[in-house]
C-alpha cells in the first residue's frame, strides 16, 4: 500500500515536471515569430522611407494650357457666326464673318487718294526740270539784259557827249553868223550913205543887202542849230535815264534769277512731299486692304470652341472678345508643390502622371520652377510684416511638360486634376 502511494507521489511529480516544460517551448516559440515580424515590419519600412524618399508628390496640380481668346481686330456687324460651343475647328478654319461693305468702299476711297497722290508725284517730278531749265534760262536772259542796258546806258552817254560838243559847235556857228550879219548890216549902212551921195552904184548896195540877208538867214540857220543840239542834249540825258532805269531793272531781274537754285530746290521739295502722300496712301490703301481681310476671323490653333458669346446681327469693337479656343496638343502639368518638398527639386527629373479622370499614368520631366510662390501673384499678396503673423508653408508651381505622342487620343483637357510624382533622386 505503501509503495503503491509512492509510486503515484512519483508519477505526479514527473506529470508536474513534464507540463511547465511544455509550455516554455511555446512562449519561446510565439517571441521568435513576434520578433520576425518586427524585424520584417522594420525592413518593409525602412524599404519604404528609402523609396518615398526618393519621390515628391502632390494632389495640388492640374492639365493647363495656353487657352486663345478670340477677338476682332475691328468693328464690324457680325454677319455670320459659323462655330458653336465645344466644337473642334482646326487652325485656318473660319469663325466669324463681318459685314465687309464699309471696308471695301473704303478700299476704293484709298485706291482713289493714290491715283491722286501718284498724279501729283508725276507733276511734281515734271516740274523739276522745267523749273531747272527755265530757271537758268532767266538767268542768262537777265544777265543778258543787264549788259545790254550797260551797253545802253554807255551808248546814250556817248551820244549826250557828241549832242554837247554839237552844242558847242553850233554855238560858235551862231557867234560866227551874228559876227557876219553884225559886218553885213554895218555894210549896208556905210553903202547906204555913199549910195546917197552917188559915190558907188546901186548895185553894190543892193549886193550889201543881199550879204546882210544871207548872213542873217546863216545866223537863224545856225540858231536852230544850237535849239537842235540843246534838244539832242535833253534827248540823251533822257536816254541816260532810261538805259539807267533798264539797268537797275535787269540788276533786280538778275537777283531774281540768281534765287533759281533755290527754286529747283522748292520744286523738288514738293516732289518729295508729293512721294511722301504717295507712300501715306499707299499704306492707307494697304490698311484698308488688310481691314477687308480682318472681316473674316477664323481660328489660329486646333482646338475646341468654348466660351462663346457672339451672335449673327450683333455690333462688336475692335478688342472685343468673341469666344475662346482651348487647344489639345501643347499641354502640360501645373504643380503646386509645398516648398519644402523643392529640395532636391531640379529641372529635367522624371515625373510620373496620374490623371485622376481616367486613372490612367502619363510620363513627362520638370520643365521649370517658378520664380515665386502662387501666393506673391494673387491679386493681395500677403504682407508678413505685421505684428500677427503667422507661418504657412508656401506653395511653388512647377511646370511639368508631357513626353511627347502621350495624347493622340487628345482625352486630356486643361483643368484635370492630377497627381504628379517627380523621381527627386
Amino acid at each position: 500500500m505503501v509503495e503503491q502511494m509512492d509510486k503515484e507521489i512519483e508519477v505526479d511529480k514527473v506529470a508536474h515536471a513534464t507540463v511547465p516544460a511544455k509550455g516554455k517551448s511555446k512562449t519561446i516559440l510565439i517571441r521568435v515569430i513576434v520578433l520576425v515580424v518586427l524585424v520584417a515590419a522594420a525592413s518593409f519600412g525602412y524599404m519604404l522611407w528609402i523609396q518615398l524618399s526618393k519621390v515628391e508628390s502632390t494632389d495640388d496640380a492640374q492639365i493647363d494650357a495656353t487657352v486663345h481668346a478670340i477677338s476682332s481686330r475691328i468693328s464690324g456687324h457680325v454677319a455670320e457666326v459659323l462655330v458653336q460651343d465645344n466644337q473642334f475647328v482646326k487652325a485656318g478654319d473660319v469663325l466669324v464673318k463681318l459685314d465687309p461693305q464699309d471696308y471695301e468702299v473704303a478700299v476704293a476711297r484709298a485706291q482713289a487718294d493714290l491715283a491722286d497722290a501718284e498724279a501729283g508725284l508725276l507733276s511734281s517730278q515734271t516740274d523739276i526740270p522745267i523749273t531747272s531749265v527755265t530757271s537758268a534760262s532767266t538767268l542768262s536772259s537777265a544777265r543778258s539784259g543787264n549788259q545790254d542796258a550797260l551797253a545802253a546806258v554807255a551808248g546814250a552817254e556817248q551820244q549826250l557827249g557828241a549832242a554837247k560838243a554839237r552844242l558847242g559847235s553850233a554855238q560858235a556857228n551862231v557867234r560866227m553868223a551874228e559876227a557876219n550879219y553884225s559886218k553885213a548890216s554895218q555894210d549896208v549902212t556905210r553903202y547906204k550913205q555913199l549910195v546917197d551921195k552917188d559915190e558907188i552904184s546901186k548895185q553894190l548896195y543892193d549886193q550889201a543887202i543881199a550879204t546882210a540877208d544871207a548872213a542873217r538867214a546863216m545866223m537863224d540857220v545856225q540858231k536852230a542849230g544850237v535849239a537842235e543840239a540843246q534838244q539832242n542834249i535833253s534827248a540823251a540825258e533822257k536816254a541816260i535815264e532810261q538805259a539807267s532805269a533798264r539797268v537797275s531793272q535787269s540788276q533786280a531781274s538778275v537777283e531774281s534769277a540768281m534765287t533759281a537754285p533755290q527754286l529747283v530746290k522748292v520744286t523738288e521739295a514738293k516732289a518729295k512731299s508729293a512721294e511722301a502722300k504717295v507712300d501715306q496712301q499707299k499704306a492707307m490703301l494697304h490698311q484698308a486692304q488688310l481691314n477687308v481681310g480682318y472681316t473674316t476671323i477664323v481660328a489660329p490653333i486646333d482646338g475646341i470652341v468654348g466660351k462663346r458669346n457672339v451672335a449673327q446681327g450683333q455690333n462688336i469693337s475692335a478688342g472685343e472678345e468673341l469666344m475662346a479656343i482651348v487647344p489639345q496638343e501643347n499641354l502640360w502639368v501645373t504643380a503646386n508643390f509645398k516648398e519644402t518638398q523643392l529640395k532636391k527639386m531640379r529641372v529635367g527629373q522624371h515625373v510620373k502622371i496620374k490623371v485622376d479622370a481616367y486613372g490612367r499614368e502619363y510620363t513627362g520631366i520638370v520643365l521649370m520652377i517658378a520664380g515665386a510662390s502662387g501666393a506673391r501673384f494673387s491679386l493681395l499678396p500677403p504682407e508678413n510684416a505685421t505684428g500677427n503673423y503667422v507661418k504657412v508653408v508656401q506653395r511653388i508651381p512647377v511646370r511639368i511638360a508631357l513626353d511627347p505622342g502621350q495624347n493622340k487620343d487628345h482625352l486630356l483637357r486643361p483643368g484635370m486634376s492630377v497627381v504628379p510624382t517627380v523621381e527627386v533622386e
